[in-house]
């Protein structure tokens, strides 16, 4: 086991020097307390707080999502993670995120820096400065919706997007559909690449024919809609899977502006399940993801990465909701 004392060897200096640097103490300057935070990590070494477990401390970090009332998407899934971490006397710190914040300090040096035992990462882009460095990262870290190879530190969650989409494709050829459009959300993020790849594999597995103009990549939020609707119309759509509810709302308030009729002359179907998708009339069909049961597999899993149990994929089962924004083609 790494000791202070190993780690006053490898930099030449005195161990009370690396207690100060693993302490954060003020004497001595942020250059040396970042070499001996950054070699303690290299190390592998463990804080006397984390050896002790007197503070069983988790932190959820979030960026790009909604979080803080209860018809937010992230709202249900850090619940989830919660309810299931206090059961097992954790302390968790929820810290909204930004690049910035993780340009000013590294994944690995922020984590020991606060004595935290493992991450949970929401809502991050697939080049934020903190998932290149995950690559290599020694602490147990739970990703949701994204996914590092070979690193047997961390997992992924989420809720199978390919079962998600292939449901809905079910549906729609069902009700007589062939021209089924996809609009996603911006193409710098895992679940919108796995939801079109998604969306390619059952087209072709149901022998419709993939037509790129019926694809569209906006973002997550209603507003997007507006400007990606018209097009897939023009060019032949009778029906639209988005890529979130969010999306799904904004073509149908689009829809009402254009006067085109929602089912009768397009349908449309959501992903997620958002409290919205109830309340907006007619009420959206969509892809339901279990967002409380995300959070507590999160929290289950990065339980089994602290316990040296190295988990690499937990895929949750979606489930379609029909309501009354899909019917039969006329």
């Amino acid at each position: 086991m790494v000791t202070i004392k190993d780690i006053a060897d490898r930099l030449g200096i005195a161990p009370s020097t690396v207690s100060k640097g693993l302490n954060d103490a003020n004497d001595i300057s942020p250059e040396l307390k970042k070499l001996v935070l950054d070699t303690s990590i290299e190390m592998g070494y463990v804080t006397k707080k984390m050896k002790k477990g007197t503070r069983k401390r988790l932190c959820i970090f979030i960026e790009n999502m909604q979080y803080r009332n209860p018809t937010d998407f992230g709202f249900d899934i850090i619940l989830g993670f919660k309810q299931a971490a206090v059961r097992n006397n954790w302390e968790v710190t929820i810290t909204p995120m930004t690049p910035m914040l993780q340009l000013r300090d590294p994944y690995d040096r922020y984590m020991v820096k606060n004595n935290f035992h493992g991450g949970f990462l929401i809502g991050f882009a697939l080049k934020d400065p903190w998932m290149t460095q995950l690559s290599t990262t020694t602490i147990p870290t739970v990703l949701f919706d994204n996914y590092i190879i070979k690193n047997p530190n961390v997992a992924y969650v989420g809720t199978d997007s390919f079962e998600g989409i292939d449901m809905a494709i079910d549906h729609l050829t069902e009700l007589g559909h062939t021209k089924i459009a996809l609009l996603n959300g911006s193409l710098n993020s895992m679940v919108t690449n796995n939801r079109y790849d998604a969306y390619i594999t059952s087209m072709r597995n149901h022998k419709l024919k993939v037509d790129e103009n019926l694809i569209a990549h906006g973002y997550y939020v209603e507003d997007s809609a507006k400007y990606h609707l018209p097009s897939l119309i023009a060019h032949g759509a009778t029906a639209i899977i988005c890529g979130n509810d969010l999306l799904a709302v904004g073509a149908i308030k689009e829809c009402e502006h254009l006067e085109i009729k929602v089912p009768q002359e397009l349908s449309i179907i959501g992903f997620d399940n958002l409290p919205i998708a109830e309340e907006i009339s007619p009420a959206l069909t969509t892809i339901g993801q279990d967002r409380i049961n995300l959070g507590r597999c999160s929290y289950s899993t990065l339980f089994l990465l602290i316990d040296k149990v190295s988990a690499s994929k937990s895929l949750l089962r979606p489930q379609l909701i029909v309501r009354d924004t899909t019917c039969k083609i006329i």
